[in-house]
């Protein structure tokens, strides 16, 4: 196992109590469990805010739950301008072409040049360097900078960005990798030359509060009927638009119904007004525990996750879910755990509300998705398989 003197890194686009996104929740969530192990870092910029990259933190450094966090300034802040132009090139880009794939990689962002810079010249103050998601500036612009150190988290999943040819330089440098599922692991090694790399397949811990009460959830936001639930960022690209859409045709269909849709989280487009659809915004964690726990089932409309940490706090608290049926790595949640349902189409998807909803033996149902997360997701065994991929790599080669 790894000693206790051993310093690393862990880079990620955003860190803080504030933000809210999945890669970034996890690397909190990460650095916060291996600083029992080893000396933790986290290398990250000073933005919140990922549709414009603003500086939001002023401190260059500063100690989060006794992890230490060094912030760089991001240099090139999206406006509404260049959001339109990126928009653009995302959906215009010629995969292939280097220079519109550096072109859309700094436009991606965060640019921010000062991490690189402080990569290359302190990347041996650190054992390992550990990069989390592929798609951002920081680890293209990273691992290069510290490839003799580096290893790669990915969060990779299937999308058209993962098979530009920016990122097979990505793939190909870092020491070694760290996977989220099998899924994950099967499609990396299928589309980059990796397979030979140590690596380790690790998943996510879940973190449940001591105490959870739907209804004190309930009874705070005045919620009196059954609901299905969505956590996360409310975004097209998280398929939340056609949910609404999926779920508005259930209703309509049952019009005796009076099933509510609740949504947590910062919504970047317009959500429907409907008296069925219950938006609640960015909630606390312990809002959030509470409201998953008496909901009839977590819906996650996503086509691409990696991994999905919310899919497994519903498990956990033993509520099954309902996901997206084109996401393999969702597919395989539910297959493994017998706890949950998939579609891909709009009648799979009123079927799939109709079964959570007329479970008869939920408790059987309960006690399978507390099984898979307990026998697949501890932190304990996620640190270990770390440790012993660092332990196995050559870091003086």
């Amino acid at each position: 196992m790894g000693s206790k003197k051993l310093r690393i890194a862990l880079v990620n686009q955003r860190y803080g109590e504030e933000v809210n996104g999945g890669s970034e929740y996890y690397t909190k969530k990460l650095a916060e469990h291996l600083k029992m192990l080893y000396d933790v870092e986290v290398l990250t910029t000073k933005a919140m805010d990922y549709m414009t990259w603003r500086d939001y933190y002023d401190r260059d450094t500063e100690v989060i739950n006794g992890v230490t966090v060094r912030r760089f300034s991001v240099t090139r802040r999206r406006s509404f301008p260049a959001m339109k132009v990126f928009w653009l090139l995302r959906k215009c880009l010629p995969f292939g072409k280097a220079f519109w794939e550096e072109l859309w990689m700094d436009a991606q962002g965060p640019y921010c040049p000062g991490l690189i810079r402080y990569l290359e010249t302190h990347k041996d103050d650190y054992a390992v360097i550990i990069f989390v998601t592929y798609l951002y500036y920081q680890t293209v612009r990273g691992v290069p900078a510290a490839a003799d150190r580096a290893v790669l988290l990915p969060t990779a999943h299937d999308e058209p960005y993962v098979y530009m040819n920016i990122f097979r330089q990505t793939f190909g440098l870092p020491r070694g990798l760290i996977y989220l599922t099998p899924e994950e692991k099967s499609f990396v090694e299928t589309h980059f030359p990796v397979s030979d790399k140590p690596n380790c397949v690790t998943g996510a811990g879940v973190d449940l509060p001591e105490l959870v009460d739907n209804a004190r959830f309930r009874e705070k936001y005045r919620i009196r009927s059954e609901y299905l639930i969505y956590v996360g960022r409310i975004e097209p690209g998280k398929g939340c638009k056609e949910m609404f859409e999926l779920f508005r045709r259930y209703k309509s269909a049952r019009p005796g119904s009076d099933l509510k849709l609740v949504l947590m989280g910062k919504s970047i487009m317009d959500i429907p007004q409907s008296e069925d659809i219950v938006p609640l915004g960015f909630v606390s964690e312990e809002d959030k525990f509470d409201g998953i726990c008496g909901a009839q089932a977590l819906w996650l409309p996503s086509q691409f996750e990696s991994l999905s940490i919310v899919v497994l706090e519903a498990l956990s608290l033993g509520v099954p879910v309902i996901v997206n049926g084109k996401c393999e790595v969702l597919k395989g949640h539910c297959a493994r755990s017998q706890a949950g349902f998939w579609y891909q189409s709009g009648d799979e998807a009123a079927a799939a509300i109709d079964a959570v909803l007329r479970i008869e033996d939920r408790e059987r149902i309960s006690e399978k998705a507390r099984q898979y997360i307990a026998e697949n997701y501890q932190w304990d065994a996620i640190v270990g398989k770390i440790g012993r991929l660092i332990d196995d790599l050559d870091l003086n080669a």
